[in-house]
């Protein structure tokens, strides 16, 4: 670790030089932003040179995957480092505007949930991540860190929102899974709910019509300032760049006649730029106070891209996007940097996912994990260090998605390698080997009956172990039928 400038700190009355203290880190979590989003994956439309330069400068990911396909579970994942299905938390969480006078219940549901039109039920989603688990937050403050969570934070209502999960700041993190508006005062004024009406919560209008993105930045480079001296964890979890598709028209304009080859819309081209601006500002930050070299930062995406016939962006040449089970889904841009520790320029093609955040930001720190606790993700730091060089002792990877979103219904994922199967629970498999078929094209399914009894048998034997509910027939919908 590099020489820091700060001569001292004092932690529990012990002087500790500067260049032993821990390491910073900033997660960059983008909501959305699909694999093919950025000028680094291979975007010839998105202008992305500040997160490009966090890949020139660390480590890139190709094979970068989110726990879920939609944004609540994978949110949950990153804070514990466990699977949503662990966590129970498997769909988006409803945000108080969404349930109309329901307001917030006494519990959260534990009744399977379905109906007669459907073959199966499917078990029910929590109204938020319960306080018993130990978030990334927890687990560093309780180690001398500081914490903040600024933006997004869509895991439940007010008593589970981040102050209560182990942050010391919380600057907009509440129930929305997007804003009512991107521009301050960031409000509905004739919005239904009283919410929506109020705007982002801890996250008052201050400049009419300022960016949202852009105060999201300022708040981080506020905290950067105010925390120079001493280890720092901020969570940056823009809400960008989810719809609405809003955007300046000044920042839209420079993309309107210079489309790319599929990716051709000019406001969410200029969300993508205000996530880059954003980078870009608390890079010049960490540069301006002395401690770039001694700060970790993790960009990545909470699910892949929103891509509903190319729009508003293309995950080409992964197949669909955000909600389904192809990696247009769930594969997402993942980069790591930390100068002088992690090799600059380096590319690995090792599968990695949110849970390993949390083991990998722990060990990076120097933190143990509680006796006893279960934690499904694995720590990258050896990978990291050596530039992808260091073996990740994992053979697979596993996604459970028990709840009706597209057809044909609830699903479990399982990544063995190259290949990949997608188990259907009203019925069939799809199988694809992802080395010579990324695209997704060529369901292998039909023809290996025998490979695809294995992965099942092995991706089944892995959800039980992991504590998943599965959907279950519906009696009803039997009934029905005769």
């Amino acid at each position: 670790m590099k020489l820091i400038l700060a001569p001292f700190l004092l932690l529990f009355g012990v002087t500790i030089l500067a260049e032993d203290r821990p390491p910073n880190f900033i997660l960059i979590f983008v909501d959305d932003m699909g694999w093919m989003d950025l000028s680094c994956q291979g975007s010839d439309f998105y202008q992305t040179p500040h997160i490009d330069r966090l890949a020139s400068e660390g480590i890139r990911f190709t094979d970068g995957y989110a726990a879920c396909a939609v944004c609540s579970p994978t949110r949950a994942a990153v804070q514990t480092g466990r699977h949503p299905h662990r966590l129970g938390v498997t769909d988006s969480i409803r945000s108080r505007f969404q349930r109309g006078s329901l307001g917030t219940p006494e519990s959260t549901p534990s009744e399977y949930v379905g109906s007669p039109k459907r073959k199966l039920l499917c078990p029910p989603n929590p109204f938020w991540m319960e306080h018993e688990e130990i978030t990334i937050a927890e687990a560093l403050h309780e180690n001398s860190y500081q914490t903040a969570y600024i933006g997004k934070w869509h895991l439940g209502d007010p008593d589970w929102f981040p102050e209560h999960q182990g942050y010391v700041e919380n600057r907009g993190g509440c129930d929305y899974g997007q804003p009512p508006s991107y521009f301050d005062p960031f409000n509905q004024p004739k919005g239904r709910h009283e919410t929506l009406r109020e705007g982002i919560y801890k996250l008052p209008g201050r400049n009419p019509g300022e960016y949202l993105t852009a105060r999201e930045a300022d708040e981080a480079v506020a905290l950067i300032e105010q925390w120079k001296d001493e280890p720092f964890f901020i969570q940056l979890s823009h809400y960008a760049v989810h719809t609405p598709i809003q955007a300046t028209d000044e920042m839209a304009a420079k993309y309107k006649d210079s489309p790319g080859a599929t990716q051709k819309n000019a406001k969410y081209a200029a969300m993508v730029q205000s996530v880059d601006d954003s980078t870009g500002k608390l890079l010049a930050a960490l540069e301006k106070h002395g401690i770039d070299d001694n700060t970790v930062i993790l960009f990545t995406s909470d699910n892949g891209g929103l891509d509903n016939k190319n729009n508003p962006t293309d995950n080409a040449p992964l197949r669909s996007g955000k909600g389904y089970a192809y990696e247009g889904g769930i594969r997402v841009p993942f980069i790591v940097r930390w100068p002088g520790e992690i090799p600059a320029g380096a590319v690995s093609n090792a599968p990695v996912t949110s849970v390993d955040i949390f083991p990998t930001f722990l060990d990076l720190a120097g933190v143990e994990k509680k006796k006893g606790h279960q934690v499904d993700g694995l720590s990258l730091a050896e990978h990291l260090k050596s530039g992808g060089k260091v073996r990740i002792d994992r053979e697979d990877l596993i996604w459970h998605f028990p709840h009706y979103r597209h057809p044909p219904g609830p699903y479990s994922i399982l990544r063995k390698g190259d290949w990949k199967l997608i188990k259907w629970w009203e019925g069939g498999h799809e199988l694809y080997d992802l080395k010579n078929d990324l695209s997704e094209e060529n369901n292998l399914a039909p023809e290996s009956p025998e490979t695809v009894k294995n992965l099942d048998d092995w991706l089944v034997q892995l959800l039980e172990k992991s504590e998943a509910k599965f959907p279950r027939p519906n009696p009803q919908y039997q009934a029905l039928k005769n």
